[in-house]
């Protein structure tokens, strides 16, 4: 990784410790009080100012670490805290799997696995269901920097190991989430029996697609988020640090440059499932992409773009011979999951029973 890079991750895994905020607002507050001790007017007058914002900063640091303080007493994990890697994962198993695979779901973005919880609660009627925290999401800890989904990728089967659990699994994951679980089924098919892809996030978009500002706009969100609750400029109790750094470091993938770094590691390409079962998900058109549309120059490049975005989506059919497209509802756009949650459960079901059927 480039030195630039490795700076990067250095200050990611130093603003993702909540504390920070104290020590640096006394620095400020120090400069401030060394300005006025210079006794010039101007000195006194700036130094005054420094000191009143070192002040401003340290109420808003302490406010920040009895907030956290108070979300870590506001009650226990649901699931099992796991060690991977000398830190501790948040693994939620519920169920009984019976004859059949366990469901395993990753949810998109750098989300908790709380955030697919109606699925997996719907699931766990049936299955054994199973929700995992990422590093630097909901309950687990936050894992070293910089967060990578090949990284991600050796880490959940490591954490479904550590909590006692056994394959088969069925990997379901959505956008982001689509493309973690994939690389870990090309890394240990031995765990899974099948995979479902709910319109999971194609790297040939990241690598060629038009320029598309809205992915940059939200890791420079992820950081300012973090900057602001060190600070304690935030209504959300319990809120840390460390879950932004972790969204802003993985996000640097999402990059045709970040891409450059991680491609060979994080793409899954054709032929890389072999006959591994594969359930594709997705929408039939650009539902919800109408910003991505407006940004052509004319209706020629509204077209082609159109192609690209509807072409890319199902590339993942290529990874492997026993894999099937599966389209969402009219009217969905990419966020089905939480539009359609019935929906989704029922073709995860269906490919449980087809599993099932076939046996071991």
């Amino acid at each position: 990784m480039r030195r630039n890079g490795r700076v990067a991750n250095a200050l990611l895994a130093l603003v993702s410790r909540d504390w920070l905020g104290v020590p640096v607002a006394l620095l400020v507050a120090g400069v401030g009080a060394g300005l006025v001790g210079a006794g010039a007017t101007w000195a006194v007058t700036l130094g005054c100012l420094v000191v009143t914002v070192g002040v401003v900063l340290a109420v808003g640091a302490v406010r920040h670490l009895v907030l956290v303080g108070r979300g870590a007493g506001a009650g226990r994990p649901p699931g099992r805290l796991v060690e991977v890697g000398g830190r501790r994962m948040h693994v939620l198993a519920e169920g009984v799997a019976g004859d059949g695979p366990t469901v395993v779901w990753m949810p998109g973005g750098h989300a908790p696995g709380e955030e697919f919880g109606q699925l997996h609660a719907m699931m766990a009627s049936r299955t054994r269901s199973v929700l995992v925290d990422r590093f630097g999401s909901g309950w687990s800890d936050v894992g070293p920097f910089p967060r990578t989904t090949a990284a991600e990728a050796e880490e959940l089967p490591a954490a479904l190991e550590a909590a006692g659990e056994r394959a088969p699994y069925v990997f379901v994951g959505h956008s982001f989430g689509g493309l973690l679980v994939a690389n870990a089924a090309r890394r240990r098919p031995d765990l899974v029996a099948g995979l479902v892809l709910l319109d999971p996030t194609p790297l040939d978009v990241i690598a060629f697609a038009p320029p598309n500002r809205l992915v940059a706009g939200m890791r420079r969100e992820f950081l300012l988020t973090a900057v602001r609750h060190l600070f304690g400029a935030h209504r959300d109790r319990g809120g840390r640090t460390g879950q932004y750094c972790a969204a802003a470091s993985i996000f640097a993938e999402l990059s045709p440059s970040g891409l450059a770094e991680v491609g060979w590691e994080t793409v899954v390409y054709d032929g890389d499932l072999g006959d591994l079962p594969l359930v594709l998900v997705v929408p039939r058109d650009l539902t919800g992409g109408e910003t991505v549309l407006a940004a052509a120059r004319d209706a020629a490049e509204a077209g082609r773009i159109g192609r690209f975005y509807l072409r890319a989506r199902t590339r993942y059919l290529a990874a492997s011979t026993a894999a099937r497209v599966v389209y969402t509802p009219a009217g969905t756009g990419h966020d089905f999951p939480t539009e359609e949650p019935g929906f989704v459960v029922g073709v995860v079901a269906d490919l449980v029973r087809e599993l099932r059927t076939l046996g071991p």
